[in-house]
């Protein structure tokens, strides 16, 4: 459905977005992520068209987004962050404008317009300005544009950004039932969003690709990252010491709480349970302990630890 091959994108003086290659098979559902400043709206400018690159090329349902451009729009459905919208229009006179422009003629306008308006759940305000709207409204408004022209690829930018959890679960479950009938490219910074919507994860940092997985198969693979905390009441520099000689431990931090207690947060290697030697170190120093638990690896953890990284 779309692929890009060492797409790079140079401004004066940096390189924004630098060799990425990526493909979306259809019907898939994939989070893009990225810190702030990372590449990302810029990848997904170039992967609509609205921006040219450096080097690099972008197919789109076969089509060359720099070489047969119009061909290979009508196949997007394009939701920036900020979604610009008339706002002395009243929805379904906008969708209707927004139809005619994507190249819809006849009654393929009003079929198209009625059927997304039913989609975003838009009946009680189709007939509203758009300049009185809420912003929940606002960004299904925005949605449904992108949908009107029954677009192979849909991408998404920060789709929930500034709504409420109501907002935020509407929007949500529309994007979640998009999923059978279009490829979705999602942009958030909503780890949470991704874990429950996406059946893959692909992580951008410092305009190069860090991460093209599941999300299941990125948190297997920092498995590391997973923490064992371990509160008690010590001798909180002998302890550490201790605790970071016992084997499978990779990093220990202390934080030094009230009334001599000591919170102790453990790195652990891949696959290791560190569980029945330190409480048998515990036991031995006879320190009073009042938390020992294993947490596992989350993907906003997988997500710092790849961004975080040198080179």
């Amino acid at each position: 459905m779309i692929e890009t091959k060492h797409l790079s994108k140079q401004f004066v003086g940096r390189m924004a977005v630098d060799d990425v290659s990526f493909s979306l098979k259809r019907g898939e559902i994939v989070g893009f992520l990225g810190p702030n400043g990372a590449g990302k709206t810029t990848t997904m400018r170039m992967i609509t068209g609205y921006l040219p690159a450096s080097q690099g090329s972008v197919q789109v349902a076969g089509y060359d987004i720099f070489k047969d451009s119009l061909k290979a729009r009508r196949e997007i459905g394009y939701m920036p962050e900020s979604v610009p919208l008339y706002e002395d229009m009243r929805v379904k006179e906008y969708l209707t404008f927004r139809a005619k422009l994507k190249g819809l003629r006849g009654s393929g306008v009003s079929e198209n317009v009625n059927r997304v308006i039913e989609l975003c759940t838009l009946g009680e305000v189709r007939g509203k300005l758009i300049g009185v709207l809420s912003k929940g409204f606002r960004q299904r408004v925005g949605l449904a544009d992108a949908l009107v022209h029954k677009p192979a690829l849909l991408i998404l930018d920060e789709p929930t950004n500034g709504l409420d959890p109501n907002q935020t679960r509407q929007v949500r479950g529309i994007i979640g039932s998009l999923g059978s009938e279009h490829t979705i490219l999602l942009s958030t910074h909503l780890l949470s969003e991704v874990e429950m919507m996406c059946s893959r994860v692909i992580i951008i940092d410092r305009g190069k690709v860090k991460a093209d997985n599941t999300p299941e198969n990125l948190i297997q693979e920092f498995r590391a990252s997973g923490a064992l905390r371990l509160e008690i009441k010590a001798d909180a520099e002998k302890a550490q010491k201790q605790i970071a000689a016992v084997p499978g431990v990779r990093r220990v931090m202390r934080e030094e709480l009230p009334d001599g207690w000591s919170l102790f947060q453990l790195k652990l290697d891949p696959g290791a349970d560190v569980r029945e030697p330190l409480a048998a170190l515990v036991a031995k120093n006879q320190w009073p302990m009042r938390e020992l638990s294993l947490r596992g690896v989350t993907l906003e953890e997988v997500f710092v630890e790849l961004t975080q990284r040198q080179g």
